[in-house]
């Protein structure tokens, strides 16, 4: 079989060196009177935190830009990857930081030809196979078929796209991605898992539970959550628990996949969906895209992605007549457009108006007549 070598393109600051860290680390020594500057007041880049101007000068300073720690396990990592990838480094400085952060790669990460180091702020115009960043602004812009964002204090409201908190996380994500460009197209003729991906408000739920009242082969595993009851929310939607149960079950290695979305974390234990496929049934699951990705992984072929894509305004009015706080409303609208850009990375894009029953009969028509051999 063919071995592929994926493009992959890897940011530099606080993705292998760190940076708002190591900035905070120096502003707190040169306040020593102060309260510390903490990590989480940056909630973005650009204006965030007390002495925002001081930090944001240190990244103009050669000294700083030669002087950065290197995250623990960044160069075991970039050396695993290279041995499977062809690795870049994708990296803005300024015009004076350019040789200072060219250096020290090169010194670093000697596995890595220096022709693969890309200094530059348009990251959108490069085009890669995976790109790993831990700016939203470069997820959201970039060509890479699969970007995908390292989860750090100031992107920890961004939702819906791919996402990694370790770089453990994303090496088992690469090779998933990796596996999917020689695995046969998925095949359910004997069950499997049907993953609804899409925006919120694109009725993934409303869609799953149409699927369950068409035919007893169609079962919706219960999904754990931290998230409250919805008013007038059915008490078994989900299985609702507090967070403290959730991360120790997450830990007791309970579930398939868990993510988090809108701050609240979702889980798919493996013993809600084993009976439904062993049985020759279909586990209908509305899932985030990351959490798909993983099922993928544990059944494989048995496997379908469906992209539920509706209009962006229905969307967004369903988002706003929703039950939930503003914060929570904001979160979802801002993003949506990283959920609509997970439709090229599903098996099956389904188009839904306001029909979720009719939506539902053309997905078990494909399921029945299209995927099963």
């Amino acid at each position: 079989m063919k071995k592929y070598r994926l493009r992959v393109g890897l940011d530099v600051d606080d993705t292998l060196y760190e940076c708002n860290g190591y900035a905070l680390s120096i502003i707190n020594k040169n306040h020593p009177d102060e309260e510390p500057v903490s990590i989480n007041e940056i909630k973005g880049w650009g204006n965030y935190g007390r002495h925002f101007e001081e930090r944001i000068a240190l990244y103009s300073d050669p000294e700083f830009v030669r002087t950065q720690p290197i995250l623990p396990g960044a160069q075991k990592f970039v050396r695993d990857l290279s041995k499977y990838a062809d690795v870049f480094f994708v990296t803005a400085v300024p015009v004076m930081c350019m040789s200072a952060r060219a250096e020290r790669l090169v010194k670093d990460f000697p596995e890595i030809p220096s022709q693969n180091i890309i200094i530059g702020t348009r990251k959108d115009v490069f085009a890669l196979d995976m790109l790993l960043d831990d700016g939203a602004h470069n997820i959201s812009s970039s060509k890479a078929i699969y970007p995908v964002l390292f989860r750090k204090p100031w992107n920890m409201d961004m939702t819906g796209l791919l996402a990694v908190n370790s770089y453990s996380d994303f090496m088992q994500l690469f090779k998933m991605v990796r596996n999917s460009f020689t695995e046969k197209a998925p095949d359910l003729s004997d069950g499997g898992v049907i993953c609804l991906v899409g925006p919120s408000g694109s009725l993934k739920n409303e869609i799953a539970h149409e699927m369950t009242q068409f035919s007893s082969d169609f079962e919706k595993p219960l999904t754990s959550t931290t998230r409250p009851r919805h008013d007038g929310e059915a008490e078994d939607a989900y299985r609702f628990i507090d967070e403290e149960q959730f991360i120790r079950e997450k830990d007791d290695g309970k579930f398939l996949e868990t993510t988090v979305y809108s701050r609240y974390h979702f889980g798919t234990a493996k013993n809600q969906v084993d009976p439904i496929v062993n049985n020759g049934g279909y586990a209908v699951i509305p899932i985030d895209i990351c959490g798909a990705l993983t099922i993928r992984n544990a059944y494989r072929t048995q496997t379908l992605l469906v992209f539920v894509n509706r209009e962006k305004s229905e969307v967004i009015k369903n988002i706003i007549g929703r039950k939930s706080s503003d914060d929570d409303k904001v979160r979802r609208i801002m993003s949506l457009d990283f959920e609509y850009r997970n439709n090229d990375i599903c098996d099956v894009e389904l188009q839904v108006d306001n029909d979720a029953k009719k939506a539902a009969e053309t997905l078990i028509d494909i399921v029945r007549n299209k995927l099963s051999r």
